[in-house]
């Protein structure tokens, strides 16, 4: 049996998270306001800690899990595949890169992979899910690995935030995304490229903002039947859920999906925030 192991920025549904044999483990990023420090596992208090960062005047803080990390949830399978935030926005990438390589160097039969979602959250689920229906099929871990690639190539994300503060802050963001945010309603609507956040469109108050956003994804996406929509945000059920709504007018998707985010997203897509991936 493989084993998956994807950082907290990963959203997980639960019949995922809770299955009888879990096949899939989260390492958690460490999340920091001032002085305090949060882990980014189950008992943390989401709705705490954004209360928490929404009265705080700096900038949050966030740190890659180490390799150990990754490795303590490994279990012992002699083939490991890891999914990580982009490598363009967090240190992860390299976190895992040193576990796969230390754990390579253990044994000569073991296999170890790092997955470069390009993304986060819902996007890091929808590669989890893709290893987990392709290694159905094959126990080929070189045959997982290229499927999971061609995956990762096609899929796209999107973010509508209400704000990009946090992001900027952290130079994850061009600045002048969070002036726009700010200004007059105006909602940014972004896509993860080549795993960096880049404006696509713009548009004032947040039902334009999702129509805005089912135009592109009529526009950019394809084979719709066939792929799952997967809705990620924070504090905002009704607003995924219109989404969803406005969605299911126009596209035919095989399943769609609402999670919620975890400490790692909700510090970076802040409260009203919806990120998507399909």
């Amino acid at each position: 049996m493989i084993r998956i192991v994807a950082d907290s920025g990963c959203e997980l549904p639960p019949e995922v998270k809770n299955a009888p044999e879990p096949r899939v483990a989260l390492a958690p990023l460490t999340l920091q306001i001032g002085d305090d420090i949060y882990v980014d596992d189950d008992d943390l208090d989401v709705d705490a800690y954004i209360t928490a960062m929404e009265n705080y005047s700096g900038a949050p803080k966030t740190a890659a899990p180490s390799p150990q990390s990754f490795i303590d949830r490994f279990a012992g399978s002699d083939s490991v595949f890891m999914v990580t935030l982009s490598s363009k926005l967090s240190g992860t990438y390299n976190s895992a890169m040193t576990a796969k390589n230390i754990y390579m160097e253990e044994g000569k039969a073991r296999f170890a992979h790092v997955f470069d979602s390009l993304a986060a959250s819902v996007g890091e689920y929808l590669i989890v899910n893709e290893i987990l229906e392709v290694s159905e099929k094959t126990q080929d871990n070189n045959e997982i690995v290229s499927a999971v690639d061609k995956f990762i190539e096609s899929m796209k994300t999107y973010f509508v935030l209400d704000k990009f503060d946090n992001l900027a802050k952290t130079g994850r963001v061009n600045p002048y995304i969070a002036q726009i945010a700010s200004l007059l309603s105006i909602k940014p609507i972004c896509q993860a490229i080549n795993g960096e956040i880049a404006m696509l469109d713009k548009a004032r108050g947040t039902a334009k903002a999702i129509t805005k956003l089912v135009d592109l994804i009529c526009k950019e996406g394809a084979d719709f039947e066939n792929k799952i929509l997967a809705i990620s945000h924070v504090k905002a059920p009704e607003k995924a859920a219109q989404l969803k709504d406005e969605v299911l007018k126009r596209v035919n998707f095989k399943k769609i999906v609402i999670l919620e985010c975890r400490g790692l997203c909700s510090t970076y897509a802040s409260r009203g925030g919806i990120i998507l991936s399909f």
